[in-house]
């Protein structure tokens, strides 16, 4: 322990020759090494087979595994825990080493315990420390590091965390302190998490398309083959999307701040903040981003697919058909100034609410949220958000029109799609509504203040 206590706390510019070793010369090894060099270390590698060094960076020294753990204090083992076993052979040479674990395995808790914890148990004497195994390969070799640029280190001992966390720093990462070796598992869990936090929005998403698909399906295809005997199959391609697509965007975007007013009536009615939310709500929160983004890109495709309603062959035959009976029959329809301001109504929502919603999607990106305080961030996500919730559901509502309470509008009993879409919407502005007048909003604020009802 004394000798440990004599390691360095940081890097310093004079001490950049400093001398690291890597056990293993596969791709990440030697994508480790080039990397190390570019940053000015000495780099050793241990290897099973010294002679066959050909792929290896120039200017890096290649020997066998014990006289490569001689030449440095810090020892990065780039192998798989197969082959973790001639470690034991090396126990003297190792002792009062750092070894730095970045294996990861093929599937998630693998093993009974962490890699790291059974490399410690391996060689006792050594110092293990977790780290650099949610970096990749390949991005170490590109420089592409924007995506992967976060490293969780944990372990046992302090300095030897620290010495680690130093050198990660020079290599042009963020190095974050996750504790004892007990994380180690955790730490390994995370590369082979698939878009953990995407699973709700996807679920979601899918669940929500397919119950609008089905149900305008239901009324507009089987509903006139059944009474009108017309084949309209073909809406099932163009028109039964462009009518699914928005209304998915806009519930989307509804539950995005569902959860808000949610956790708002919880803390009136506990009268206090220091109460965990259930784990259901508390993820939803923590997944409103994910959401917001689906619901963005759903909110593309109304618009491209609204693109291409006046070149579709349906369309072209529906007004070729009207303009051939207006001209035979010598018939004009005068304008209707009611439906012109409806209609350019519902355009001009549907514009102003995308704009923001958009908006709304740039501004959660990591590259620009980091450009703005807390404030800014916040009065984007939250009163620009709530006004393009408004606005969508403006939208919705000023297409609907007089249909929306039309008995006629009416197929088999069902309504229409965007009524049902209009239920979660209306009820997260009312609930909004409530919630910020002046007598429950000043007592919000006190709780969300720390005051707490006895």
């Amino acid at each position: 322990m004394e000798k440990m206590d004599a390691f360095p706390l940081t890097v310093k510019s004079s001490e950049k020759q400093e001398t690291l070793c890597i056990f293993g010369t596969g791709d990440f090894g030697r994508s480790l090494g080039i990397k190390m060099l570019q940053c000015g270390y000495s780099i050793i590698f241990g290897s099973r087979k010294p002679q066959m060094s050909n792929l290896l960076p120039k200017g890096a020294e290649v020997l066998n595994y014990s006289e490569a753990a001689q030449k440095s204090d810090v020892i990065i083992l780039a192998i798989h825990r197969e082959h973790y076993a001639f470690l034991t052979e090396l126990t003297e040479v190792l002792s009062e080493k750092i070894l730095v674990d970045v294996s990861n395995n093929l599937k998630i808790n693998q093993y009974p315990e962490s890699n790291a914890e059974y490399l410690a148990q391996l060689v006792p004497g050594a110092h293990v420390v977790k780290g650099l195994n949610t970096v990749s390969a390949w991005a170490l070799q590109s420089g592409a590091l924007d995506a992967s640029r976060q490293v969780f280190i944990c372990g046992n001992h302090s300095k030897a965390k620290q010495r680690v966390m130093d050198i990660v720093r020079t290599l042009g990462l963020s190095p974050l302190d996750q504790g004892s070796l007990m994380a180690a598992n955790e730490i390994e869990n995370y590369p082979l998490q698939l878009f953990p936090m995407w699973k709700l929005p996807f679920c979601l998403s899918t669940v929500l398309f397919t119950i609008f698909f089905f149900y305008c399906v239901i009324r507009e295809v089987v509903y006139t083959y059944v009474y009108k005997k017309e084949d309209a199959s073909f809406r099932m391609a163009i028109s039964i999307p462009n009518r699914v697509f928005p209304l998915i965007a806009l519930t989307l975007l509804a539950l995005v701040y569902l959860p808000g007013v949610l956790a708002a009536i919880l803390q009136l009615y506990r009268g206090t903040k220091y109460h965990r939310f259930p784990d259901w709500l508390d993820h939803w929160m923590l997944c409103r981003k994910q959401i917001g983004l689906v619901a963005l890109g759903f909110a593309f495709l109304h618009v491209f697919y609204t693109l291409v309603i006046p070149i579709r062959y349906s369309v072209q035959w529906k007004w070729r058909n009207i303009t051939a009976t207006q001209v035979s029959l010598r018939k004009d329809n005068p304008l209707n100034t009611t439906s012109a301001w409806l209609s350019d109504s519902y355009l001009a929502l549907g514009i102003l609410g995308f704009f923001l919603f958009v908006l709304l999607g740039i501004t959660s990106l990591p590259s620009v949220s980091n450009m703005v305080n807390w404030r800014e961030f916040r009065f984007v996500q939250s009163k620009l958000g709530y006004l393009a919730l408004i606005l969508c559901t403006a939208h919705t509502l000023v297409f609907g029109g007089k249909k929306i309470f039309n008995p006629k509008s009416l197929r088999w009993y069902l309504p229409p799609t965007y009524v049902i879409a209009l239920i979660i919407p209306c009820t997260v502005l009312v609930i909004k509504f409530i919630l910020m007048l002046p007598c429950i909003n000043k007592t919000l604020t006190r709780i969300r203040q720390g005051w707490e009802r006895d």
